[in-house]
């Protein structure tokens, strides 16, 4: 059965997450270090890890397969869900997949040198917006439709 696993730390999308998988009845594991409630969703499951770098993160590369969709903004951990044969999205609801994690595993790592070169260099984009929302919405529904018929 798919299951939706969310990086929950800092997701801005858990709600809209938890609206789609109830819409399809199917299970979401919010995963994260703690300060999270447990929704009183039937669907919905909390795990929290213990504290230290990259747990979670472990927990949900080691928990999901084929079928199973997660979300997340890490990019190291999209690559190795993706290993896993998972479908992985972004927040903004870009699809990450075999054919583009490279590059965005390469945009990474140049991205750290270049602020471990210059630490004042921010570099980051603007904030989460009303249409990043909405594409989320409608990439993670036809992600999870596709999903369900692998799983």
């Amino acid at each position: 059965m798919t299951t939706l696993y969310v990086d929950a730390d800092a997701c801005p999308v858990k709600a809209e997450a938890e609206r789609v998988a109830t819409r399809l009845r199917l299970p979401m594991v919010l995963v994260c270090n703690g300060g999270l409630r447990p929704s009183p969703n039937p669907f919905v499951s909390l795990v929290i890890v213990p504290e230290g770098p990259d747990v979670a993160d472990k927990w949900i590369a080691e928990h999901c397969g084929p079928g199973d969709v997660v979300v997340t903004t890490d990019i190291p951990l999209a690559d190795r869900c993706l290993k896993a044969g998972a479908q992985v999205l972004q927040p903004n609801g870009e699809v990450l997949t075999l054919a583009n994690i490279g590059g965005r595993l390469a945009t990474r790592d140049l991205m750290q040198d270049i602020r471990a070169a210059d630490p004042f260099h921010q570099g980051r984009g603007g904030g989460f917006t009303k249409a990043d929302r909405a594409q989320f919405l409608q990439s993670l529904d036809r992600v999870m439709v596709a999903a369900q018929r692998i799983g």
